[in-house]
């Protein structure tokens, strides 16, 4: 009896040495990394993405630009079916390019109204003295009388680079400054205005842009104008996208603007519009690109050169113009008093002639 229970005993100890033993090897085991190749079954191991930088904040943008920009009201005299006159309101923004008191805008914000007033960002209400515009770039410049006005800084639209965040300010929708961000989503745009005009080297974004955002400045985070807010698109199907005139096609036209009160380019003197398959097919042209001539003024450069309505321009020089966004980009690429070959064709036959291009009609004339 006795042997037996030293044997239940013995086997006891052994029993429990053994798990304390298995115990301590558990807790000093180094854990092998699996080497194994990954699984062919199709699982996928998913790994831990790494932080994501946070949005920039644009509250220090802001907080720089908004002294600088401004509320423009105008007053516009309509007349209804029954041929009486009717004042309508309208709004947009702009923004203090000299601390002298000129404002930039876009030229359809003030374009035929009787009266244009300027809100400062602190309350105050001025009048306009003077309203210069430049429609063909749907650029305006308002001076009023005031001084020691807080300008805003001017960038460099050419550093811009797709996805770039940018920041649109301005008095959206007419109930005072506010301000969306977004980012560069293309460079140098050509579009058509309603007006039939096509402005060039535009900047796309995807920043809400607004009615009452026209005119007000397109920043970018070091609270520089890089673009003027003046053109959103709105038609069906098509969603988030405004457009921007670059600073840097809007400078020589406001200083411009600013000291002669009206913009000299290379003049031809002609109208045109842009060939294509359908104009090319409506007008029976032997070509499908190029830029058709509609009008031509007398005395012009154009009408010294022997051009006529109905040619169509398919060159300056050895530049082709395709269509008119590329021949107005060419053309003011000249010099006033510049000499330039016209190829062009006139029915089935190519021709070329020579202008010498002059200074553009001021708007008296």
């Amino acid at each position: 009896m006795k042997k037996q229970l030293f044997l239940i005993l013995g086997l006891t100890a052994l029993l429990l040495a053994s798990l304390a033993t298995a115990g301590c090897s558990y807790k000093t085991t180094t854990a092998v990394p699996n080497t194994e190749p990954p699984a062919t079954d199709g699982t996928t191991t998913i790994e831990p993405s790494s932080p994501q930088p946070p949005l920039p904040s644009i509250a220090a943008v802001v907080a720089q630009v908004k002294p600088s920009v401004v509320a423009i009201n105008v007053e516009i005299t309509t007349y209804d079916i029954y041929n009486q006159p009717v004042q309508e309101r309208g709004a947009g923004s702009g923004w203090i390019v000299s601390d002298d008191g000129y404002i930039v805008t876009n030229n359809h914000v003030v374009e035929g109204a009787d009266s244009v007033t300027v809100t400062l960002d602190d309350g105050s209400v001025f009048p306009a003295a003077t309203v210069r515009t430049d429609p063909l770039t749907d650029l305006a410049v308002v001076k009023i009388d005031a001084h020691d006005l807080s300008a805003v800084s001017v960038g460099d639209s050419s550093k811009l680079s797709i996805g770039d965040w940018v920041v649109a300010v301005g008095n959206s929708l007419g109930m005072g400054t506010s301000a969306t961000q977004g980012i560069v989503s293309a460079l140098d745009v050509s579009l058509a205005t309603s007006s039939g005009e096509t402005v060039l080297g535009l900047i796309q974004t995807d920043a809400a842009i607004n009615p009452g955002n026209s005119g007000g400045p397109l920043v970018n985070l070091s609270g520089e104008v890089v673009g003027i807010n003046s053109i959103k698109i709105s038609q069906v199907g098509v969603e988030g996208m405004g457009y921007a005139i670059s600073i840097n096609e809007a400078m020589p036209i406001i200083q411009q603007l600013i000291q002669t009160g009206y913009v000299v380019r290379p003049w031809l003197g002609i109208g045109a519009a842009t060939v294509d398959q359908t104009v090319a097919m409506t007008y029976g042209l032997s070509t499908d690109k190029g830029v058709l001539v509609t009008s031509v003024a007398d005395g012009s450069p154009a009408s010294q050169a022997g051009l006529m309505a109905g040619d169509v321009i398919t060159a300056l020089d050895s530049k082709e113009t395709d269509n008119l966004a590329e021949f107005v980009k060419t053309l003011n690429s000249y010099q006033i008093g510049q000499t330039v070959t016209i190829t062009y064709f006139r029915g089935n036959a190519q021709n070329t002639t020579q202008a010498t291009l002059a200074k553009s009609p001021t708007p008296q004339s």
